[in-house]
């Protein structure tokens, strides 16, 4: 029996304008169509080298410890929680979206005592609400999400460091969504360990998740491999580590990355190379600057939208600058219209999770995205098909907002 010979891949041509993943920027995957050499080749040690120092940039930290974890955003989550939170340690999770119950279920799963604190989904917690929290269930470690991209909103920060140090908690976030395209400062803000992906405002493709890790951090990871190993006290002997992970022990990914170079895993080398070009493109165009344009075309697509008659869903002052949610409007199938702006003109827009599947849109403006005409064309687009499924909109309201936005921001 002959297989059948396949036609070779050929996507079709779409603009992603949902939640994530977006279009790549075309710098970035011709990157990583650059050739393959092994992993111990000093060109590949070095190009590993100047990684680490390109994501210090972007996570605007001074962290010795930053690199990549070979794998989507996901892995990121999973390798700093399960080697940062040893089995019956407390973890506190203020829930806001799906991205927070993601955190409890991986802190369940790795033996962890996970508690949570929950809010609207559309809201964000205050800094007085998560220490009360602490203070009532001294956990080991907060675990928060910064962008949700469920509910596109941003939880605030800055004060979280200042808080978890003063209980002597230790500070995880995950910033997939929003790093690059809204404020994050690392060692400013005095977060511990912070993981993110490529596939949003880094403009990449999944596969690679970027970490940094504090100093604070890095004493837990350490200390916690040697007293679990027996060898605290200079001796062999013990049970051996109980880290629930070998792929995902960040101990012994820091050894790799580290200028020991002991063999963990091979390094995927062409998720390297993307994941060092977004780095390398951002902190060419400067953080601030990414940051900024971000909110240009993120607040131009927010009120195009607006224009439009679509109502804007939740707490505006701590929405994403790269995302926003509207309210489906009544009477109307929402997928039916995804589908048809999918499939007529090429454009994705996302639905969302739980309470509010079938009730918003989720429309991005983000990475390569983050552009006007982008921005302009979706506008467009979604006046064309708003019409069509019978939703009285004004003519060219939601692109002359824009680009009335785009004027007065000249």
């Amino acid at each position: 029996m002959h297989t059948p010979i396949q036609a070779p891949v050929n996507p079709p041509h779409r603009l992603l304008m949902g939640p994530g993943p977006i279009n790549a920027d075309p710098r970035v995957t011709r990157a990583m169509s650059a050739a393959l050499v092994g992993q111990y080749d000093p060109w590949m040690t070095e190009t590993m080298n100047e990684t680490m120092a390109l994501y210090r940039d972007v996570f605007q930290t001074e962290n010795e410890w930053t690199f990549l974890i070979d794998g989507t955003s996901r892995a990121g989550i999973e390798a700093a929680l399960v080697s940062l939170v040893e089995p019956g340690e407390k973890v506190l999770v203020p829930v806001f979206g799906r991205f927070g119950l993601l955190l409890k279920e991986i802190g369940e799963r790795i033996g962890a005592d996970v508690v949570t604190i929950e809010t609207e989904w559309g809201q964000v917690f205050t800094p007085e609400q998560i220490e009360q929290a602490i203070v009532a269930e001294r956990p080991s470690v907060l675990a928060v999400v910064q962008g949700d991209t469920s509910t596109t909103m941003n939880q605030p920060l800055e004060d979280l460091g200042e808080i978890c140090r003063r209980h002597g908690v230790l500070l995880y976030t995950d910033v997939t969504a929003s790093v690059a395209g809204n404020e994050l400062r690392t060692d400013d803000w005095g977060l511990d360990a912070v993981t993110a992906g490529l596939q949003k405002c880094l403009a990449g493709p999944s596969g690679s998740s970027p970490i940094t890790l504090s100093d604070r951090a890095v004493e837990k990871i350490r200390t916690r491999r040697h007293v679990e190993a027996g060898i605290a006290d200079g001796s062999t002997a013990g049970p051996g580590p109980v880290i629930r992970s070998n792929y995902f022990d960040l101990a012994q990914i820091m050894d790799y990355w580290g200028p020991q170079r002991l063999n963990h895993h091979t390094e995927a080398t062409s998720m390297l190379y993307g994941a060092r070009e977004c780095a390398r493109l951002l902190t060419q165009e400067g953080m601030d600057r990414a940051v900024a344009r971000h909110a240009l075309h993120g607040h131009a697509m927010a009120s195009g939208l607006a224009a439009l008659g679509l109502e804007l869903f939740g707490d505006q002052e701590h929405r994403m600058n790269n995302v926003v949610a509207v309210l489906i409007p009544e009477g109307i199938n929402g997928d039916a219209v995804r589908a048809s702006i999918l499939s007529d003109y090429g454009i994705e827009i996302g639905t969302s999770f739980g309470p509010l599947h079938g009730r918003v849109w989720r429309i991005g403006t983000m990475g390569y995205n983050a552009r006007r005409d982008a921005v302009m064309t979706t506008l467009s687009v979604m006046e064309s098909v708003l019409r069509a499924a019978g939703v009285s909109v004004v003519a060219g309201a939601g692109t002359a907002t824009a680009l009335e936005h785009y004027q007065d921001a000249a």
